[in-house]
């Protein structure tokens, strides 16, 4: 069994994952037809998932989403996704998803989260992968904009329906901006986490989304090994990163991953867990970005165990489930350890 085929069968969490980042490219193009939308002339050209920075990549990004308008638009998608995710043995999934893009385009949000829950169902059927969802709020929108979304959440509960979550560009849109967007998440019994420090941001930022916004872990967070005494305290806290080394290699690094701060992350103590972000927008999928860790850092196959279990510590699952679980997975990790040869 070669290395990418013993990647692949590890089994696997997934928290950091963008629903309309996960969107094939032949699904943007048919939704796009199906919704008789013109689209710039590039996309005809060229691959047109493409981009040298953040800027270009999140403006991709609001392309696909445009495409996706209506219930069924997201099952699809949503069904896509985990079917193949379900290909890399990932039994789980918490999914970011961007309701006010789709607010903006005069989808409620009601239709919009029954679209991607009835996917979460036939998925679940069809391939035993379940899925949670977290709802992000816009950090370019303005603070009221947030409290409102989280307000909507609240006003449409559903099971499936566990947290919220901060993304799109963090410079000039600090994580403090959406205190009273989490303090009402918070009080509400809704989970929280945060994007922060994708890039070269301030540590600080991190520390305010654990301190202000309560945040329980950190997507990215690459840049808070720039601060030792901010790192030391994330350390000592156990707050678990999601990482997603292709996509900051990508975005930040001009796909250079030697420039990726993974390995300063685990040398200085920090929890993270590995998942692939925004899979076909940068060319990965749930196993390459391990295959990665072993092939440019050097990594281990037990130090990517470690991070499997990780990602189930920081996990929004029950206590007694995430027990289970690490008990059970690295029951079967340990028969497929035995089977290796690379």
């Amino acid at each position: 069994m070669d290395l990418a085929t013993y990647i692949r069968d590890l089994p696997k969490i997934s928290l950091h994952v963008h629903l309309e980042g996960s969107v094939q490219t032949k699904t943007f193009l048919d939704l796009a037809h199906k919704h008789n939308i013109i689209l710039p002339l590039e996309v005809s050209s060229r691959d047109f998932y493409e981009y040298q920075n953040l800027d270009e990549f999140l403006q991709i990004y609001k392309l696909v989403s445009d495409v996706i308008r209506d219930p069924s638009d997201f099952h699809q998608v949503t069904y896509e996704t985990l079917e193949e995710a379900s290909k890399h043995n990932v039994r789980y999934r918490e999914m970011f998803w961007s309701p006010m893009s789709h607010l903006d385009a005069g989808l409620r949000y009601d239709e919009s989260v029954d679209g991607i829950i009835s996917g979460i169902h036939d998925a679940y059927v069809d391939f035993g992968i379940q899925c949670k969802l977290i709802p992000a709020i816009n950090r370019e929108r303005s603070p009221e904009a947030g409290v409102e979304l989280v307000e909507l959440i609240l006003q449409n509960p559903r099971e499936e329906v566990i947290g919220i979550g901060l993304d799109y560009t963090e410079v000039g849109n600090p994580p403090e901006k959406f205190i009273n967007a989490y303090r009402l998440a918070k009080q509400n019994g809704l989970r929280r986490t945060a994007h922060a420090c994708g890039g070269p941001l301030p540590a600080k930022n991190v520390k305010t989304c654990l301190d202000l916004l309560d945040c329980e872990r950190i997507d990215h967070g690459y840049n808070v090994i720039t601060d030792p005494e901010i790192t030391r305290y994330c350390a000592e806290k156990g707050v678990v990163f999601t990482c997603c080394p292709i996509s900051n290699a990508m975005t930040f690094h001009l796909g250079n991953i030697n420039k990726v701060p993974i390995r300063q992350m685990v040398t200085s103590g920090l929890h993270i867990m590995i998942d692939c972000d925004d899979p076909p927008l940068l060319n990965t999928n749930p196993s390459q970005d391990y295959v990665v860790l072993v092939e440019n850092f050097q990594f281990k196959i037990s130090d990517c165990v470690n991070f499997i279990m990780n990602g189930i510590d920081g996990s929004w699952l029950d206590d007694e489930t995430k027990q289970q679980w690490k008990k059970s997975w690295m029951d079967d990790i340990n028969k497929l350890g035995s089977e290796v040869s690379f």
